[in-house]
């Protein structure tokens, strides 16, 4: 049996381990994948340390930002064939029955499954994938640039598309790391104003240079008064992806009457839990909205604005036995972009 480099997740809480195991083979409606890249995210993160629980699938290989080849094709596969470009996103599979996917929130799907996290991932030179979940990449594509598009692209593409922010409003862009640095990217490119919002003068300085047409330093001052001065009372929306429970309770008061807030971000543990007043919300009419990922639509025009060079992840390659390396820098939060391994193909 043929075998294959991976990091895998044996126990939640004590990192992974670099081993050998064995490559796997493509079942009915499968395609067997050749990583050439994974970004590195948050949510590897959560797993690998283990505050989001045990994941449903142990021994586990993350990582969902994937981008590669197709190697072999299962069963009744069409439409793709051995040596196309692919991406795989966190969601990996759903019924396309129930009342959720047949209302286009296949993203709720209770049968869902997710890429590594159930069911094997990207960090690994070889992966299987549901062939209609793919996204379908032209033969020229930057691999690893289009990676985190996979994700933090999806995910705030989805995100901002639940606020209903229209043309010409503000959306306050409350973290403008990972994820935050390509929301700004999207709410342009969709005539929104985006206003970003980080407690790190450096990720602000990049905000500008993205096209925030104004930055709040949540470290220095009161950021929910700052961004209603950026915007004349209020933001009509805001996109939360930090990860510290304070942001998202900022994030509803930066908005004005009749504003939506949308919570991207997932703090682990004791801290996925925040205070709300229930006041605010009722009097004013505001409103609040959760965001998970996206769907197959969301998934290619996230990958389609990508492509044609609206949105761009700021991507730091590093070798796949760097993994390490990549998780600790996550975790001290010196990342402004977006880590992405390479399999040195």
């Amino acid at each position: 049996m043929a075998r294959m480099q991976a990091a895998v997740v044996e126990r939640p809480g004590e990192g992974l381990r670099m081993m050998e195991v064995a490559r796997p083979e493509p079942g009915p409606g499968e395609v067997l994948i050749r990583v050439a890249a994974c970004g590195v995210c948050h949510s590897d993160l959560h797993i690998v340390d283990g505050d989001w629980g045990t994941p449903p699938k142990l021994p586990l290989i993350p990582g969902h930002e994937v981008t590669g080849h197709v190697a072999a094709l299962g069963a009744g596969v069409s439409g793709i064939a051995i040596g196309d470009a692919v991406g795989v996103p966190w969601m990996a599979h759903a019924c396309g029955r129930c009342a959720w996917c047949l209302a286009g929130m296949e993203t709720i799907c209770e049968a869902g499954g997710a890429t590594g996290f159930s069911r094997d991932g990207g960090y690994a030179e070889y992966m299987l994938a549901e062939a209609a979940f793919v996204a379908r990449l032209p033969a020229d594509a930057d691999l690893v640039a289009i990676a985190p598009i996979l994700c933090a692209g999806v995910t705030t593409w989805r995100g901002l598309k639940r606020s209903e922010a229209r043309a010409g409003e503000h959306v306050a862009i409350v973290g403008a790391g990972g994820l935050g640095h390509v929301a700004i990217q999207y709410a342009r490119a969709m005539g929104l104003r985006p206003v970003a919002v980080d407690v790190s003068p450096a990720r602000l300085d990049h905000a500008l240079t993205l096209g925030a047409e104004a930055v709040v330093d949540a470290a220095a001052g009161d950021p929910v008064a700052g961004v209603q001065a950026a915007t004349g009372g209020g933001a009509h929306a805001a996109i939360v992806t930090a990860t510290a429970p304070a942001a998202f309770e900022q994030a509803i008061a930066m908005t004005r009457p009749g504003g939506t807030t949308v919570f991207i971000g997932l703090p682990g543990g004791e801290r996925d839990a925040i205070r709300v007043s229930i006041a605010r919300i009722s009097n004013w009419e505001r409103s609040i909205r959760g965001s998970n990922v996206g769907t197959r639509r969301d998934l290619q025009e996230a990958v389609d604005f990508a492509l044609r060079g609206h949105v761009r992840a700021e991507v730091t390659p590093l070798p796949f036995a760097r993994i390490d390396e990549a998780l600790a820098r996550l975790r001290r939060g010196e990342v402004t972009g977006r880590l992405v391994l390479t399999m040195g193909r």
